[in-house]
């Protein structure tokens, strides 16, 4: 018998269980296993899935709390394929079983514990370090096309990749640009350029860490 099973077959689970070379068995959300179970589904079916397997299970939502339901949520953006997640932050909540916490060390995740009342505050953070940092690279990258501006190259994915190791590495002293130097004639300049909401967003951004 496996030590347990992943339900869903969404990004997460199928990036999984490959890393995991088919040790771990990949169910459907609708499956009803025995033994230990990984809940990789969305937030909206944890709370009915983790019903019918009480005292059983652990799901993989970093928002989510679940009382008596323990979580593990790796800080990782998924494909469903295998990626590198050495040194990845695995957030756990609750009493997660050994053997599962275990599990994603092997693949190189870093389990550290995560009170119940900051998961929401932590995951809002993650979404906006992923998600919401997407969205502006390709916000800016849709508003230089619609001016018929076409970079050569990586274009500003170039920028994005640079700006990260240098946060990475300096931490505020990564920051650079107008907001930095504090230059307001080039900030109202370029914030003349944007329409909205990207103007807003430009503004408002530019001066959050102030």
């Amino acid at each position: 018998m496996p030590d347990f099973t992943i339900l869903g077959r969404g990004r997460v689970g199928r990036a999984l269980a490959q890393a995991w070379c088919g040790r771990i068995p990949l169910l459907p959300g609708s499956a009803t296993p025995e033994g230990l179970v990984l809940l990789a589904l969305p937030d909206r079916a944890l709370e009915g899935a983790a019903q019918r397997f009480p005292g059983r299970c652990v799901h993989l939502s970093g928002s989510l709390q679940l009382e008596g339901v323990p979580s593990a949520h790796p800080l990782a953006s998924f494909t469903g394929a295998v990626a590198d997640w050495q040194g990845v932050p695995l957030a756990l909540t609750g009493s997660v079983p050994a053997v599962v916490v275990q599990a994603f060390r092997d693949l190189g995740f870093l389990p550290f514990d995560l009170a119940p009342a900051h998961k929401a505050l932590y995951h809002a953070c993650a979404v906006l370090t992923s998600g919401h940092a997407a969205t502006l690279w390709l916000g800016a990258q849709a508003l230089l096309a619609r001016e018929g501006i076409s970079l050569p190259g990586r274009g500003l994915m170039a920028l994005a990749q640079g700006t990260q190791a240098n946060v990475e590495a300096l931490g505020e002293g990564g920051r650079t640009g107008p907001f930095v130097r504090q230059d307001l004639e080039t900030i109202l300049r370029d914030a003349d350029a944007l329409p909205e909401p990207w103007r807003h967003l430009f503004l408002v951004l530019g001066r959050a860490l102030d």
